[in-house]
């Protein structure tokens, strides 16, 4: 990354100091891993247990800040996987041997610095075994699986990726103005049959709305895709700790892929359709004419956060079906294969059911 590219990311972060000699045992000297578990460091070879000394949250940062330059990730290096493009970041006590997002072995390393550093992290709590028990228990619920997939579904690379993340913080005033309708219906008698007719009658509306908003995260990775990172949340981002190079020793981090600008104008279009749907819901309408809104961003913080997510794939019939774990709280999403006989089925089922209800209602009207 070139020092134009380093000050296009936009973040401040002043720490420029990152110890990583805790990252071996203070009892044997080995190296040391951070451990799910425990919550602590654990020695791989004496299996000694420590704590990691840490009693800082990390802290909102004024918006102002984006248009710094950040510092650097020094103590780290980046992987890149060739078959698929994604970029991985790992302690530099370690080595990527496969990619967490395919599976293949076709890991180099780069000369590419990792970017700006994260201000704070939210450790795993969930550790691998878990990990693989939730995901076979995930198999055994999709009921449009086959069979054996249920049954002995094999997951594969399961690794710990730390996904980087905005959020920020806003209080909002919106006025705004518009035109809602509201059906209603007329009956009338045509040659001795009544026919109804849906008519909408239109009002104006107009008003303030005021909302805050807390820690909405805007993940910054293209290596996870937006609605799944969603489908997985939420992630305690307001209780995290502050980055500590320990927390990664054992795991490795996603690149980022949209700077903090590029976020911040994402969460700002996610704030303002969140503040319309808080307007609509004080109207009784069915249909949505126009409405403007204007909203000023007041009181705006942001951070920026790793958050932990397990990626693993199912390998059923030589085909990868991947998945995705919350780290902290094992909420999981994933994909998995769909038997054609089972989705038959289940359609002919409806079919008949609606069927048999049609003759039904046919023969209590004779």
């Amino acid at each position: 990354m070139t020092s134009e590219n380093i000050s296009q990311t936009n973040l401040l972060y002043q720490d420029n100091s990152l110890d990583t000699s805790i990252s071996k045992c203070p009892n044997c000297g080995g190296e040391a891993v951070y451990s799910a578990k425990h919550q602590k460091m654990r020695c791989k070879y004496c299996k000694s247990l420590f704590e990691i000394e840490n009693y800082e949250k990390v802290k909102e940062n004024d918006i102002v800040d984006l248009i710094n330059k950040g510092s650097v990730w020094k103590d780290t290096n980046v992987y890149q996987c060739k078959s698929c493009g994604a970029k991985a970041i790992f302690s530099k006590q370690e080595v990527a041997h496969t990619c967490a997002f395919c599976g293949t072995s076709n890991v180099i390393k780069t000369e590419e610095l990792p970017g700006i550093k994260p201000q704070g992290i939210v450790p795993f709590k969930v550790d691998k075994h878990q990990a693989s028990i939730i995901a076979r228990k995930w198999a055994k619920k999709q009921i449009f699986a086959p069979n054996s997939f249920q049954k002995s579904a094999k997951t594969e690379n399961i690794k710990g990726v730390y996904n980087p993340a905005f959020t920020f913080d806003s209080v909002t005033v919106s006025s705004y103005n518009g035109t809602l309708g509201k059906n209603y219906t007329t009956t009338h008698y045509v040659k001795g049959r009544a026919v109804t007719t849906t008519h909408t009658k239109y009002f104006k509306i107009n008003g303030t709305h005021n909302a805050n908003f807390d820690d909405l995260i805007v993940q910054a990775s293209s290596n996870i895709p937006n609605n799944t990172l969603t489908k997985i949340s939420p992630f305690p981002t307001n209780d995290a700790p502050k980055y500590k190079a320990e927390y990664l020793h054992g795991y490795e981090a996603s690149t980022y892929s949209k700077d903090g600008n590029t976020c911040w104008q994402e969460s700002q279009a996610k704030m303002k359709q969140q503040i319309e749907a808080q307007i609509l819901k004080r109207y009784d309408y069915d249909i949505k004419a126009s409405l403007n809104v204007a909203t000023k961003f007041t009181k705006n913080t942001y951070k920026f956060i790793l958050v932990p997510v397990y990626v693993g794939h199912y390998n059923f019939k030589q085909k990868l079906y991947n998945f995705y774990i919350n780290g902290e709280n094992g909420k999981m999403t994933g994909k998995s294969p769909i038997s054609k006989i089972k989705v038959l089925l289940t359609c002919l089922a409806v079919i008949l059911i609606i069927v048999g209800i049609f003759f039904l209602a046919n023969l209590l009207a004779e």
